[in-house]
């Protein structure tokens, strides 16, 4: 099969499943995201350890999905106690005795913790997103995939039409040789556009400047978030995060910006008081 064609296929299933998860289901929400922050290590700790210390990932991936479902419960609607969170600190205190025990590739497992930080912690506090006063709603979880996306098309349309021979000026060549200042500059104006949208739809209820500093913000972070794994593979000598999405890669590959760039929307709404 044609690699556009697959390409393009592979993506419009990522969007059905992104979008009907999101908007459908409130129970579909906790499943999708678990996967993702399952595979999601799961690639970085292949690109990382390989096949070494399969057991220590493992007992990793696991600590992380713990956390995700602890904070999943906690804003349900019946409210787990806090109390509960403390089971969490005997399961890194596991962790950190097991890398003690097996201390000779002690440098190793700086990168399970790195993985914990980078990929476990951002998704397992997804649900404060998408959790409110009314009770589980992803719009503005969708909003923000929306703007992510928006970033990306928009970087890439206008990188390809003025960022090859009128402005081929690069942000980052020795990390990611096709990014250019053009589709910077190109992502974020698209991305302004898109948040004005999501405003006059009803998708975002903040005022215009708070939602276009925060979109603004997302494009920045969000560059950052993708240029911080293409520093990672490029440490380890990996093209892709996996091959999970035909065409596109890995999970890691779809949502290196995300770790970045969402995080950093929805501390500045509670910053402003916003949720």
């Amino acid at each position: 099969m044609n690699t556009t064609v697959t390409r393009s296929i592979s993506g419009i299933v990522f969007l059905a499943v992104m979008i009907g998860c999101l908007l459908e289901v409130r129970y579909l929400f906790p499943f999708l995201f678990l996967f993702i922050q399952a595979q999601m290590l799961r690639e970085f700790y292949q690109i990382t350890l390989g096949d070494r210390h399969k057991a220590v990932q493992k007992a990793a991936i696991l600590l992380a999905m713990t956390a995700f479902g602890l904070v999943w419960l906690y804003l349900g609607p019946k409210p787990l106690p806090l109390k509960y969170f403390s089971i969490l600190l005997p399961l890194l205190v596991c962790l950190l005795i097991w890398m003690v025990v097996d201390h000779k590739d002690f440098k190793e497992y700086a990168y399970v913790l790195a993985g914990l930080l980078y990929i476990g912690l951002p998704v397992a506090l997804a649900p404060f997103v998408v959790s409110g006063a009314n009770g589980y709603s992803g719009l503005l979880m969708l909003a923000f995939f929306i703007i992510i996306w928006s970033s990306d098309v928009g970087a890439y349309c206008f990188g390809m039409v003025f960022g090859q021979k009128i402005w081929p000026a690069k942000m980052c060549p020795d990390i990611s040789p096709k990014k250019s200042w053009a589709g910077f500059l190109g992502g974020w104006l698209t991305v302004l556009v898109a948040a004005y949208i999501l405003i006059r739809t009803g998708m975002i209820d903040f005022p215009v400047v708070h939602v276009l500093v925060m979109a603004s913000l997302m494009h920045v972070t969000g560059v950052f978030g993708d240029l911080f794994e293409s520093l990672w593979k490029r440490q380890f000598g990996v093209k892709d995060s996996g091959n999970i999405m035909p065409g596109h890669g890995g999970l890691l590959d779809r949502f290196d910006s995300a770790l970045f760039a969402i995080p950093t929307a929805y501390v500045y709404l509670v910053l402003f008081e916003l949720v």
